[in-house]
Formats: structure tokens, C-alpha cells, sequence
């Protein structure tokens, strides 16, 4: 194996505490440039996890107001995202021993729930309110 791919492998679990890093970051610095959503170039309406980046490094940054104003799931993703840095600095695993994938497809209705009654709310009633998608 590449000498390089295996301390990628032994230090994996720096990732999560690093993409935290980046998001705090982010949330402190917005101009700094990400990856744009293929979907919702294609489309022109954004995905279920569009705005959920900027929400999240939002929440981090103690933005909770703006971070709930782009997506509802900013600050629930923010506390996940530190929970599972810590996490894995405590145990040296990307991925937790014990991980339940129960929560996986709850997680995806409610995401997919959420991002349907934003759809209709901004394409249907686009005077603009709380559910719609932000500008931008």
C-alpha cells in the first residue's frame, strides 16, 4: 500500500474534527469559496441540502437566528458534526463502533419532508416568508 494512503487511513479520524474546522471557518469568513450544488444547477431549485453548509457554519459560529433562516436542520447538523469531531478524537475512529443506521432513514424523510414544503412555499407563494429559500 502507498505510503501515503496508509497514514491517510491511521489518521482518518482527524477528518470530522477538520471539516468542522473548515466550517467554523466558513461561518467566520462567508466569502471563502465551497462547492456549489450540481442539482440545483441543473435545475435551478435548490436540493435538500442546499444552504445546509452556510447553516451549519452558522450555527457553529453561534449564528443561530441565521442559521435558521437558510435551513432548519443548520443547528441540529452543527451539534452532530461537533458530536461526532469529538468523538472520534476520543476513540481514533472515522466512524463510530456502535453506529446505528436506524436513524438514517428518519433523518432522510424529515430532510426530504422539510425540503418538499420549501419548494412549494417558494414556488408557489414567492412573496417571500419564513420557509422559502433564501436569495443567493
Amino acid at each position: 500500500m502507498n505510503t501515503w494512503l496508509r497514514r491517510l487511513q491511521h489518521a482518518g479520524y482527524l477528518l470530522p474534527t477538520a471539516a468542522t474546522s473548515y466550517l467554523v471557518v466558513k461561518g467566520l469568513h462567508p466569502g471563502i469559496p465551497g462547492i456549489s450544488c450540481p442539482f440545483r444547477a441543473l435545475t435551478g431549485v435548490p436540493c435538500p441540502g442546499c444552504f445546509l453548509t452556510r447553516a451549519t457554519a452558522a450555527a457553529l459560529t453561534g449564528n443561530w437566528s441565521g442559521s435558521l433562516e437558510l435551513h432548519a436542520f443548520g443547528p441540529l447538523t452543527a451539534a452532530l458534526v461537533v458530536a461526532w469531531s469529538i468523538q472520534s478524537l476520543r476513540t481514533k475512529r472515522l466512524v463510530p463502533k456502535n453506529l446505528s443506521l436506524a436513524w438514517i432513514p428518519i433523518g432522510a424523510s424529515a430532510l426530504f419532508t422539510y425540503w418538499l414544503l420549501r419548494v412549494v412555499l417558494t414556488y408557489a407563494f414567492p412573496t417571500g416568508g419564513v420557509w422559502n429559500f433564501p436569495s443567493g
